[in-house]
């Protein structure tokens, strides 16, 4: 397994899935067409691209190319690292379908694991032998915090939120995008900066 420094954007979930198997990074499916309407998640694939640089693999299809476009115009700003990786137009179906897509391709989740990590080389992404992983902010780190479970803890997430340039969001919602976006060190500094 490949480590890959920048997070991955993926059409949906199985696309998620198959990478999972391959890849070590930071996997964000836009559920397709959904990423137009989800302002939450348009701002966290907005931060990544400026904190860690992403790479769009969406399918080769008309619809993958419509949700690349609109990716790049969210999150394409100055300061913003987006690497395109295309699929090659493979003609057949996914196991798991009954029928061929519209335009009669695989899409990510159907093509080969060798194709795939074929095309991350490819592209120039650095990847690295995964190493040991970094240690994750918890549910538990949130209820311990103050972030969750107590009074003022919708005002301590807004804090945490403003400071990462994110949107008011849920505990669990921002528990998974500061996993993303911070390490634990830098995660305990917002925290305590909080409390000065």
């Amino acid at each position: 397994m490949i480590k890959i420094n920048q997070a991955v954007i993926v059409e949906g979930k199985y696309d998620k899935i198959k990478l999972e198997n391959i890849i070590s990074a930071n996997i964000i499916a836009t559920d397709g067409f959904k990423i137009y309407n989800n302002k939450e998640k348009q701002a966290l694939i907005k931060n990544l691209a400026e904190k860690t640089g992403i790479i769009v693999l969406t399918d080769s299809d008309s619809a993958g190319r419509r949700i690349r476009g609109f990716i790049k115009s969210f999150a394409g700003g100055s300061g913003c690292e987006i690497i395109n990786i295309y699929a090659p137009e493979i003609i057949g179906k996914e196991k798991r379908k009954r029928v061929p897509s519209k335009e009669n391709m695989l899409g990510v989740e159907g093509a080969d694991d060798k194709i795939i990590l074929e095309l991350f080389g490819k592209s120039g992404v650095a990847c690295r032998r995964d190493e040991l992983p970094a240690k994750k902010i918890s549910k538990l780190d949130f209820y311990q915090d103050g972030l969750s479970g107590g009074s003022g803890s919708a005002k301590k997430r807004g804090y945490l939120c403003r400071r990462l340039n994110l949107p008011r969001m849920s505990a669990n919602a921002l528990v998974e995008a500061v996993n993303l976006l911070a390490d634990f060190t830098e995660y305990k500094k917002i925290i305590e900066e909080y409390k000065e």
